[in-house]
C-alpha cells in the first residue's frame, strides 16, 4: 500500500475492505442514519423548488391556489404590533408588544394546526374544540369533550385570559429557536403547573389519551404528507420537515399573538395613574368593585391582570380534596389541594370556574369567596383570618354585584372577533 493509499485508508477505511464486508458496514451505516430523524428547529438553507421565498410574506400565486382548497387564509403574512396600556407600560418598561417575521410565519402554521381536528387520532378535536375563540379560548364546559366520547379530568384554562405571552410581561417561559433564547417563565401551564411553556404543554394535550390520543412523531410523519403543511412549513422553517419539534413551537407562536389589552379595565388603570378617573366614564359601582378587589383579591391575582401576585393556591374550594392537584405532581402534602391562580383577563366569559368548573357564573365565584370558605391544612394564609381561620369576606348583595361589574371589565372584545385567530378552515 502506498503512501497515499495508507492515508486514504485511514481516512475512509471501507476503501479497502473486502467488497462483501465493505457492503455490509455502508449498508449498516446507511440503515443508522434512516433510523435517524432529528428533532431539531434551527432553520436550514431552503430547498426551495417550487416554493416562494420562506423569507417573503408573501405566498405565491400557486400555493395560494392549493391552500384555498382547504384554507381561507390572506396571501400576505402580516406581523403584529399592540400598543401596551400605560399601567403596564411604567410596570415592564416595554411599550408594545410585537411578533418577528420570523414569528408571524409561523404564527401562520401554528393557527391552522390549532384548528385541524387531524391533530387527534381520531380526528375528533383539534385544540379549538376546548378553547373556543368566542369564549376567550376557554370552554363552556366543566370538563372538555376528548376523543372516543371521553371527557378531560378538569376544566380548560382559558388561553385569552393573559395580557400577552411575552415572558416579561406575563412571566410564561418561551421556547428557544433560532431567532430567541429559551426563558425561564415565573408562571407554568396546567392546573397543576407541570409545563413551563406553551409548547410544552402542546406536547402534553396532543399526547393524552383522553384529549387528542396522538403519537407526535406518527402526527409528523402525517401531516407532511399533506401539500398545505408542506407550504406552510417551508414558509415557516425553510423546510418541509414538520417534525414534532416545529409542530408544537408553532403552536406556541401562534397563542402568542392572543392579546388582551383593549379593555375598560386597562383604561382605569391608566386613568388611576392619570389622576384623571372622573373623566373616564367609570360607574360608582364599577369603582366600588375595584376597591373590593384591590382589599380582597389583588393580594393573589395581581393588581395589573398581568402576571398573578401568587403562582398556586389552595383556595378552600373543600375540607378534603378527590384532586390533590400539585400535590400529585410534587408528592408532598402542603401541595394537597393546591391549583394555579388563573389570570382574570375576560374572565366574564370564561366559565365556569375553578379546576372543576363547580361555579357556573361569577356571582358563585364571589358567594364562595364572601361566605363559603374552607378549612383546610393548606389554605393559602391571605385566605386566613387574625385566627388563622377560613376568613369570611361577608360581602353585601351590593357587594357582590359591584364585583362582577368591576370582573366584567376585564373583557376584550377584539379577541373574541380578531380575524387573524380565527378558524382557518373552509368548513
Amino acid at each position: 500500500m502506498t503512501d497515499n493509499s495508507r492515508i486514504l485508508s485511514l481516512l475512509n477505511p471501507t476503501l479497502y475492505m473486502h467488497p462483501t464486508l465493505r457492503y455490509l458496514t455502508l449498508l449498516t451505516a446507511t440503515l443508522s442514519l434512516l433510523a435517524c430523524e432529528p428533532e431539531v428547529v434551527t432553520l436550514t438553507t431552503p430547498n426551495q423548488e417550487g416554493f416562494s421565498d420562506p423569507m417573503d410574506l408573501r405566498f405565491s400565486a400557486a400555493e395560494m391556489t392549493k391552500l384555498n382548497e382547504e384554507l381561507s387564509l390572506p396571501a400576505e403574512i402580516s406581523t403584529m404590533s399592540v400598543t401596551l396600556p400605560r399601567h403596564i407600560r411604567q410596570r415592564t418598561f416595554i411599550s408594545e408588544v410585537t411578533n418577528s417575521e420570523s414569528d408571524a410565519r409561523k404564527a401562520v402554521l401554528g393557527r391552522v394546526l390549532f384548528y385541524d381536528k387531524a391533530l387527534s387520532a381520531t380526528g375528533e378535536t383539534s385544540c379549538a374544540t376546548c378553547h373556543l375563540q368566542e369564549k376567550a379560548f376557554a370552554d363552556p364546559k366543566a370538563f372538555s369533550q376528548g376523543i372516543n366520547g371521553q371527557v378531560t379530568k378538569r376544566n380548560s384554562i382559558a388561553l385569552g385570559s393573559v395580557p400577552t405571552f411575552a415572558p416579561v410581561v406575563s412571566g410564561y417561559g418561551s421556547s428557544g429557536d433560532e431567532n430567541t433564547s429559551a426563558v425561564e417563565g415565573n408562571v407554568k401551564f396546567f392546573w397543576d403547573e407541570r409545563a413551563g411553556t406553551i409548547k410544552e404543554q402542546s406536547e402534553a394535550t396532543i399526547q393524552d389519551e383522553l384529549e387528542m390520543g396522538s403519537d407526535l412523531h406518527q402526527l409528523s410523519s402525517d401531516l407532511r404528507k399533506r401539500e398545505i403543511y408542506q407550504i406552510l412549513s417551508m414558509k415557516a422553517f425553510g423546510t418541509t420537515n414538520l417534525t414534532p419539534d416545529r409542530i408544537t413551537l408553532a403552536l406556541e407562536r401562534f397563542t402568542a399573538t392572543m392579546v388582551a389589552t383593549n379593555t375598560r379595565f386597562d383604561q382605569l388603570r391608566d386613568a388611576e395613574l392619570s389622576g384623571t378617573i372622573a373623566n373616564g366614564n367609570f360607574t360608582e359601582q364599577e369603582l366600588l368593585g375595584d376597591r373590593l378587589f384591590e382589599m380582597n383579591c389583588a393580594g393573589c391575582h395581581g393588581h395589573n391582570l398581568t402576571e398573578p401576585a401568587v403562582n398556586v393556591a389552595n383556595n378552600g374550594l373543600d375540607g378534603v380534596y378527590a384532586d390533590k392537584g400539585v400535590g400529585l405532581i410534587s408528592r408532598q402534602a402542603h401541595d394537597n389541594g393546591v391549583f394555579k391562580v388563573p389570570f382574570l383577563r375576560n374572565v366574564a366569559l370564561t366559565g365556569p370556574y375553578m379546576h372543576d368548573g363547580r361555579f357556573e357564573t361569577l356571582a358563585e365565584v364571589i358567594d364562595h369567596y364572601s361566605e363559603g370558605i374552607q378549612d383546610h391544612r393548606n389554605l393559602h394564609p391571605l385566605l386566613k383570618d387574625s385566627h388563622f381561620n377560613a376568613r369570611r369576606m361577608n360581602f353585601s348583595a351590593e357587594e357582590k354585584a359591584a364585583l362582577v361589574a368591576f370582573l366584567e371589565m376585564t373583557t376584550d372584545e377584539s379577541l373574541l372577533t380578531d380575524a387573524a385567530l380565527s378558524d382557518p378552515f373552509r368548513r
